[in-house]
């Protein structure tokens, strides 16, 4: 019989996929037999005509799986099933899931099953992260990403809830001014608490990019030039509203930047485009005059046209990249690296009575 590995956070777009293909990948490696399942799917989508989850598709391309989908994600959430469960329609979903587990788990040494928002999503029709891990008497892993604090005290109750079903937690996306506190107050206290702390991802630009095309697009602009360099990655982005003087000081420090400027200002897009900047994303519906159109050209700078005022597209921006999906080869092999380097597998592996 498989072992069970319940892959859960705190939160949303907490890193989730990235966790469960680098642990995936990692024991594949080892020689193991990996199954995969998302008990829950919030992504509706169609393959072959049968519907699944976007991630779940995703996630098992990339582990080179290719099982039922109506066993891998066997609820899926559009919007007649939030009809029908808001209405007090649920049926007996957890013995669904329940069923596509065994039978998922057959001939498997290690069953991942990736959870779905926060481990309390889904408790409107019973199929929270919670209710999952202790319906299938599996052990879970806890993600939670640093968004100006970690939730610490979520970590606490859920340990106090599931006692030993929670295996550890996975501290993701830490930036190195909060390191020092962790290592010496949160980490200590969350130990105490008889919460393991299976790894400390660091924050990593990479993880959070997404390429210039898949941003135009999500903004809802029009790549106007060097649309052959759409691939180009983004790893976070200047405003520049500010004088030129103080501009350039900012953009010598954030090389992999999209600039998020004014369609009428020329002067700091001619310097955003000579610094080879990642692209210029233009607001207000303005587009930019010769020269500069030329310039980006020659150099091969994209320039993307928004309708949104700076300040909207500032704030699109921010939720855009804390909230990428992690779909490109070059953030998949790196993430993967990242979760296997940094992981406790020694400590998973004994717990598990994996030999």
């Amino acid at each position: 019989m498989a072992v069970g590995i319940y892959i859960g956070s705190t939160s949303s777009y907490s890193g989730k996929n990235m966790v469960a293909m680098g642990l995936g990948l990692r024991l594949q490696k080892e020689g193991y037999r990996v199954g995969y399942m998302k008990p829950v799917g919030a992504l509706p989508m169609e393959k072959n005509g049968v519907l699944g989850d976007a991630d779940a598709f995703f996630v098992q391309e990339i582990l080179g799986l290719s099982e039922d989908p109506t066993l891998v994600t066997p609820v899926v959430v559009d919007q007649d099933f939030k009809m029908r469960a808001f209405g007090g329609r649920c049926e007996d979903l957890m013995g669904k899931i329940v069923s596509a587990y065994e039978k998922l788990s057959q001939d498997k040494d290690v069953m991942l099953v990736a959870g779905s928002g926060s481990m309390y999503s889904g408790k409107y029709c019973g199929v929270d992260g919670v209710s999952v891990v202790r319906s299938l008497g599996i052990k879970a892993i806890v993600i939670d990403r640093y968004m100006k604090e970690l939730n610490y005290d979520f970590l606490v109750v859920l340990r106090e809830i599931l006692g030993d079903l929670l295996l550890g937690v996975l501290l993701n996306d830490i930036p190195p001014s909060f390191r020092d506190e962790l290592d010496t107050l949160l980490h200590p206290f969350l130990e105490s608490k008889g919460v393991k702390v299976l790894g400390k991802i660091p924050s990593d630009p990479l993880m959070g990019a997404i390429k210039v095309a898949d941003l135009a697009e999500r903004l809802g602009g029009r790549i106007i030039t060097a649309q052959a360099k759409a691939d180009r990655v983004v790893e976070s982005f200047l405003i520049g509203t500010m004088q030129v003087e103080n501009f350039m000081t900012h953009f010598r420090k954030n090389k992999k930047s999209a600039i998020i400027v004014g369609g009428d200002r020329s002067d700091v897009q001619l310097v955003a485009l000579e610094g080879q900047c990642q692209c210029l994303v233009l607001t207000g519906n303005l587009y930019p005059n010769d020269i500069i159109m030329t310039r980006a050209e020659v150099l091969e700078v994209p320039i993307v046209v928004v309708r949104d005022d700076t300040f909207t597209v500032a704030k699109k921006m921010e939720a855009i990249l804390s909230r990428h999906k992690l779909r490109d080869l070059i953030k998949i092999q790196h993430g993967s690296q990242l979760v296997s380097s940094i992981i406790d597998f020694a400590y998973i592996k004994e717990a598990l009575g994996l030999k």
